[in-house]
Order: C-alpha cells, then sequence, then structure tokens
C-alpha cells in the first residue's frame, strides 16, 4: 500500500484552483497532507515584500496565518518580510534551527494571462525571484505560489499592475488552507 501511495504522490505533483474555487481550502490542506507522508514537522515560509503589491502575497498568508492563531513557525509576514534576496540566509538559518521539518513555500508568481489567479500547490521547492529574471537557490519541500500578474517581455512593472483584491483573496485561500493543514497535524489526524 505505501508503494501505491509513493507512486500518486510521483504522477501528481501539482495541484491547482482558481482562488474564486471554495474547494481551493480543502485542496490546498489535502495537498500538504499527501505530500508530507513522512509526517515531518510543518514550518511556514512567505516570502515577497510589502513595498510592491503583486509580491506582497507571502506577507499577505504569514500574516493571516499567525492572525489565525497557529502554534508552528511561520516566518514572513507584513511585519517581518522574508525577500528572494536573502534566501541563502534563510535556507542557512531553517536548516540549522528546523533541520527535520517539513517546509512550505509560499509566494507570489506570474504566468500566463489564463492562469492569473490560480493557486498552485507543487510537491517540490521554488526558486525565488524567477518570474523577473533573478537566479536564486530552491526552497522548500512543497511550495504555494498564487499567480497574481501575467508574464510581459518587461517583467520589472508586473507586480504594480497587480489588483489588491485578487492578492487578498489568493492569501486568505492559502491562509485557510495551510491554516486547516496545521490543524489537521496538530490533532495527530494525518
Amino acid at each position: 500500500m505505501f508503494f501505491v501511495y509513493i507512486i500518486y504522490i510521483i504522477m501528481y505533483t501539482e495541484w491547482s484552483y482558481n482562488f474564486f474555487n471554495v474547494s481551493a481550502i480543502k485542496g490546498i490542506a489535502e495537498g500538504l497532507n499527501k505530500i508530507n507522508f513522512f509526517n515531518k514537522e510543518p514550518i511556514v515560509l512567505c516570502i515577497g515584500s510589502d513595498l510592491v503589491l503583486g509580491d506582497s502575497l507571502g506577507p499577505l498568508v504569514g500574516t493571516l496565518v499567525k492572525q489565525m492563531g497557529c502554534n508552528f513557525y511561520v516566518y514572513g509576514t507584513l511585519n517581518s518580510t522574508v525577500t528572494a534576496k536573502e534566501m541563502v540566509y534563510v535556507k542557512n538559518y531553517l536548516s540549522k534551527l528546523h533541520p527535520n521539518s517539513f517546509l512550505i513555500v509560499v509566494d507570489a508568481a506570474i504566468g500566463e494571462e489564463k492562469d492569473v489567479g490560480l493557486i498552485k500547490l507543487l510537491k517540490y521547492g521554488i526558486r525565488p525571484g524567477k518570474g523577473v529574471d533573478k537566479n536564486f537557490e530552491e526552497i522548500g519541500d512543497a511550495s504555494i505560489i498564487g499567480v497574481v500578474a501575467s508574464k510581459s517581455l518587461k517583467n520589472y512593472n508586473l507586480f504594480k499592475s497587480t489588483r489588491l483584491n485578487v492578492v487578498y483573496q489568493m492569501a486568505e485561500k492559502i491562509a485557510c488552507g495551510i491554516k486547516h493543514y496545521l490543524k489537521e497535524y496538530k490533532k495527530g489526524t494525518i
């Protein structure tokens, strides 16, 4: 049975939900449960900046998860942001402080026009800043990205044209999905 489960996880490496989809919260929680099949302690890292609206998805999620009263480590909030350029230090810090943890990374992303508003849960880490032509190290065991803008030839102003309503609703769905997952993890029902 365990072998079949691993094959299932290998086959399904990505789950996608539109931020209007009411199943997104449950889907995120169930997806995280499937990815963390070794039942490691979850740690949440929310990447982004509060200086640019489109890049604020991560810190918004971190803030909401903390406000929901989850008793787990959450790094990256509106009060204490973690940006992509700090990844080398953050990765080193987290590997020393939480060596056997399950690292869930949350970040904003750019994609195709049709993908704006999608929340994607991936069973692997991400490379923060990739959408704006940065080349940082991969981080995370699982990642949740929210597609907040579409690609263009000049990616520099993309995050500035992002709608606050889209970012905030995505952040609420992601935070609720993480909260649901952490609550089930804490109860030991996962």
